[in-house]
């Protein structure tokens, strides 16, 4: 049997795959262990052409499936269940692997015992820079708390699909992923994590994952993202606590001190000043981290400026959230 299948969900992404592929290629594990099973999520790309007649260097083996256009969720719930491996791992099409990935993946199961586990994305230096900003603010403590791959987090680890893997045993006991968006792999980590399963971090195998290409993409992603947030606590109440709602506070309160400024002018300038001070602080800080990561003074202002939109972004989709999913109660 075969110990892993790399599913890939696929939806017009045929410029990522391609340079998925070129990395898979250097990955340094026995091919006759592994897989790729994309899922064609009904794309209009040219995408099953081209991996018909794709020629791997290295003897990759490369399966496919195609599907009417259903999501993301259901591709990979049609991939777990058309393999027999020991273990699923995921990914998505605009991510890249390094060579040791699945050997840190194999040393990490073999290390710890996880039933499911997931690895840290990063950036890879030839990415742009609106790209290693956006890659320092869904990295970083203050953009994120450390959420997605760090070892100082403000909360469990819940591996994401970006850089995700399940063992047979998993799928067996809990099935496939139940929402179609909406942090849908969030909560399959979260029903992993009730079923009594062992699940933990493998820090050493990250991928590097590109995200959004474009501001506005990004944006529309975070807010989703924390659309998702509420979506996942009406389900697992521990998923939502106050420190995920502070960007949603924020937007309120900023709200608030411009209502009291016709009432108390003089009482909201002082207000402001300390608002402007704390804010300043961030960005300060947000300028200085990046700088020390890129050592570049463009990449360090783009990220200011990507830190912001995803607090903003994110505390946005709080607001929509709760009301799609508390007060109208729509899934």
């Amino acid at each position: 049997m075969m110990r892993f299948t790399i599913i890939v969900p696929v939806y017009n992404r045929l410029d990522e795959v391609k340079e998925l592929l070129e990395s898979a290629e250097k990955l340094e594990y026995d091919r006759s262990n592994f897989e790729f099973l994309f899922i064609d999520d009904g794309s209009e790309d040219g995408f099953t052409e081209y991996i018909d007649t794709y020629n791997s260097k290295s003897g990759l083996i490369i399966r496919y499936i195609c599907q009417k256009n259903e999501g993301p969720a259901n591709a990979r719930n049609n991939a777990m269940a058309n393999n027999s491996s020991d273990y699923m791992l995921f990914i998505d099409s605009d991510c890249m692997v390094t060579p040791q990935w699945l050997n840190e993946i194999d040393n990490g199961i073999n290390k710890y015992g996880y039933d499911a586990f997931g690895g840290p994305d990063t950036f890879h230096p030839s990415f742009s820079p609106l790209l290693k900003a956006i890659n320092y603010s869904m990295t970083s403590f203050i953009g994120t708390g450390g959420i997605r791959g760090s070892k100082n987090s403000i909360e469990k680890f819940y591996p994401r699909s970006f850089n995700m893997g399940i063992s047979r045993a998993v799928y067996d006991k809990i099935g496939g992923m139940r929402l179609r968006y909406y942090g849908e792999d969030t909560d399959f980590s979260a029903r992993i994590d009730e079923a009594g399963f062992k699940m933990g971090l493998i820090p050493e195998a990250y991928v590097y994952h590109k995200r959004r290409v474009s501001i506005k993409k990004f944006n529309r992603q975070i807010t989703t993202i924390g659309m998702a947030r509420i979506k996942i606590g009406t389900l697992h109440k521990k998923m939502l606590k106050m420190i995920h709602l502070l960007p949603a506070f924020l937007i309120v309160g900023l709200a608030f001190l411009l209502l009291v400024i016709p009432i108390i002018p003089k009482e909201a300038v002082y207000l402001w000043f300390f608002v402007g001070i704390g804010f300043a602080g961030i960005c300060t800080l947000a300028f200085v981290q990046s700088f020390q990561l890129y050592k570049s003074i463009k990449i360090s202002l783009l990220s200011i400026l990507t830190l912001n939109i995803q607090v903003f972004s994110y505390g946005i989709g709080l607001i929509k959230g709760i009301y799609r999913f508390i007060i109208l109660k729509k899934d």
